[in-house]
């Protein structure tokens, strides 16, 4: 078949495990995640190259029991880096009594019927569209983290930060915004990360080029 009867690519299949073709530390998650309490949008990958993506779950996503409720939902076009953690509700322990130890969860006599397992949960952990996650960088319980947002490496995200922020530190904190607040908006009401791949692909020269106009116009 000539090149001129090709079907047009508009980017790589976001169920494809291993997108880059020789390069398998890389991997969409959403096609290797099956919880109840994850979602996981296209094109969000997970770059570890030890383990690969495969283990993502059972390496990254820590205390997470089915049976406190909480979610973890992480949107599309996210980058992962290796070493990310996302600490779940599951690993706080109550601070009402006069020891924090979780006696309960062994039974054997140590049993509470009264046990409260929802006791101070703190929520879904929610990250946004568009959301770069530096290496060895802890999420912790409850944390909101909003579209385009950049964590830097070792980061530990105790408190929501911002669209559009960049977050550093331990504890993280905001040291500023990437666009202003006009521009935020404006990103924010495109929200490209939900068009088709075709009009993504479209409009790359504007999302690389951060013209924001073009981008606009394109949503139009």
């Amino acid at each position: 078949m000539s090149d001129l009867h090709k079907e047009a690519q508009h980017g790589p299949d976001p169920q494809e495990i291993h997108p880059m073709d020789g390069y398998a530390q890389v991997g969409f998650l959403k096609p290797l995640i099956d919880r109840p309490n994850v979602e996981i949008g296209d094109y969000t990958y997970y770059d570890d190259p030890v383990h690969g993506p495969e283990q993502f779950y059972e390496r990254c996503v820590r205390y997470h029991f089915e049976h406190l409720g909480d979610r973890l939902i992480v949107g599309r076009f996210c980058a992962i880096a290796v070493g990310v953690e996302f600490i779940m509700g599951g690993g706080n322990h109550r601070m009402d009594g006069l020891s924090t130890y979780p006696f309960a969860i062994f039974g054997k006599g140590w049993e509470d019927p009264g046990y409260d397992w929802s006791q101070g949960a703190r929520g879904d952990t929610v990250i946004g569209n568009d959301v770069w996650i530096g290496t060895d960088a802890v999420i912790m319980p409850g944390v909101t983290i909003g579209d385009g947002a950049i964590i830097g490496s070792k980061a530990v995200v105790a408190s929501d930060v911002p669209a559009y922020g960049i977050a550093v530190g331990n504890p993280a904190k905001t040291i500023r915004q990437r666009f202003d607040d006009e521009t935020i908006a404006r990103l924010l009401a495109i929200a490209w990360w939900n068009w088709p791949a075709a009009k993504i692909t479209a409009s790359l020269d504007a999302i690389r080029g951060a013209d924001v106009d073009a981008l606009e116009r394109a949503s139009n």
